[in-house]
C-alpha cells in the first residue's frame, strides 16, 4: 500500500479543519468507510487515506463550482454562463 495514512489529528492539521468536525460531520456525510479511512483490525482507532481525501477534496470543489455557475431557468433548466 503506497498511500499515506493519517490519524483524525494529523488529517485535521492537513486540512486546517478542527479534528472534532472530521470525527462528527465528515466522517457521516463526507468521508466514506473503506474508501476514504478504515477501521486497522477492526478496531475503534480510524486510520484516513490521504491520496483519496485530497483527490476526492478537489473534485468536489470543481463539481461545486460548475453547480454555483449554473442559472436556473424557469422552464426547469440551467444556463452555464
Amino acid at each position: 500500500m503506497d498511500d499515506e495514512l493519517l490519524t483524525t489529528d494529523e488529517l485535521a492539521s492537513r486540512i486546517k479543519y478542527d479534528s472534532r468536525t472530521i470525527r462528527e460531520r465528515l466522517k457521516d456525510s463526507v468521508l466514506l468507510e473503506g474508501v476514504h479511512y478504515f477501521r486497522p483490525f477492526g478496531g475503534r482507532k480510524i486510520l484516513y487515506r490521504w491520496a483519496a481525501i485530497q483527490r476526492d477534496m478537489c473534485k468536489g470543489m470543481t463539481e461545486r463550482q460548475k453547480r454555483m455557475s449554473a442559472i436556473p431557468m424557469a422552464n426547469g433548466r440551467t444556463l452555464h454562463g
